[in-house]
């Protein structure tokens, strides 16, 4: 057998398993079940299991607060007081505006800076 022969077949066999391989390769990973679907469906996962965890300790907090209504009166005075504005009787609430400063106080105050 002639040198060009053997290189020739030696060529053949290389390219026969490129030729079965590429396509297989492919299929692996762009197919409908192929590593890049699997990577994708692992990321969707992973967020569905963090905003389950965010869910579970909100959920937590919400039923610590509802805990802390039915049990701890100074919290239910205090909820009252913050959010219906309720006052006990007698009682004078005094309510101040922030002042406002002067525009000589802003310029001193930003040079500071």
């Amino acid at each position: 057998m002639s040198p060009t022969k053997k290189k020739k077949k030696f060529w053949k066999v290389p390219i026969i398993i490129l030729c079965i391989l590429a396509p297989l390769v492919f299929w692996l990973g762009f197919s409908d079940h192929g590593f890049v679907h699997l990577y994708r469906t692992e990321m969707e996962r992973q967020a569905y299991t963090e905003r389950i965890r965010q869910l579970t300790d909100e959920n937590q907090a919400l039923l610590d607060e509802i805990d802390r209504l039915r049990t701890d009166k100074k919290y239910v005075e205090s909820v009252a007081r913050k959010q219906f504005n309720m006052i006990k009787p007698n009682e004078v609430i005094y309510r101040f505006d922030q002042e406002k400063q002067p525009d000589d106080a802003k310029d001193k105050s930003e040079d500071e800076k």
